[in-house]
């Protein structure tokens, strides 16, 4: 069914994926869209929306906090080094998703983000190129006109891939590119839509 922003109790209209969860409706409002630039939360983003494979959103967003504790803040350096002690650990971890595959998953992409920081001006500068350092503002009008994957998520999805990310397939990345900003894909009707396109701005990326 074709869904247009929704007028909240609040007095602002809103995309309607959030419900009215209030845990929701907080990231929707001060996060999803908003153009991230730093490399390690770029980092803890990519891998939270690997874990998010199967599963809705909110069920991880539930759980972030959790996940920030079992995996060190998403410090890299840190992951890069789990042992098999360590990811047995986190397979007894309640507090998160407990698949196998994806948290060896984010022992190798800790490893990929460590030589893409080694080799270049960071990770952020990495991905935010693919978009000339700037949001791609859409104008969708309901959420049955957003895609779930673009040719450009396509292409950076075989990049991650190729340098040994895991769990990046081009719909993973798509929503990625949202959680971030890389493209605003807020409804036209949402309040956020506006607020998230006025932060179009060349960034002053880290090198850490």
């Amino acid at each position: 069914m074709t869904r247009t922003a929704r007028l909240h109790a609040d007095g602002l209209t809103r995309c309607p994926w959030p419900g009215d969860d209030p845990l929701y409706v907080a990231y929707h409002d001060t996060e999803w869209g908003v153009p991230e630039y730093d490399d390690r939360a770029l980092f803890e983003k990519l891998i939270l929306d690997g874990f998010q494979a199967g599963l809705s959103w909110i069920t991880i967003l539930r759980k972030r906090d959790n996940f920030r504790r079992a995996f060190d803040d998403f410090e890299p350096s840190k992951i890069a080094r789990y042992s098999e002690k360590k990811v047995h650990a986190l397979m007894n971890d309640a507090g998160i998703v407990r698949n196998r595959a994806k948290i060896e998953g984010t022992v190798n992409s800790a490893k990929s983000y460590l030589r893409i920081m080694e080799d270049g001006a960071g990770f952020s500068k990495f991905l935010w190129d693919f978009v000339d350092g700037q949001p791609k503002i859409n104008q969708f009008k309901t959420t049955a006109s957003v895609p779930a994957s673009t040719p450009l998520s396509t292409r950076i999805s075989k990049e991650l891939g190729s340098r040994g990310f895991k769990f990046v397939g081009p719909t993973i990345v798509y929503a990625f590119m949202e959680a971030t900003g890389m493209v605003n894909d807020h409804l036209v009707t949402c309040h956020c839509h506006e607020t998230c396109s006025k932060l179009k701005r060349k960034p002053r990326l880290t090198t850490r």
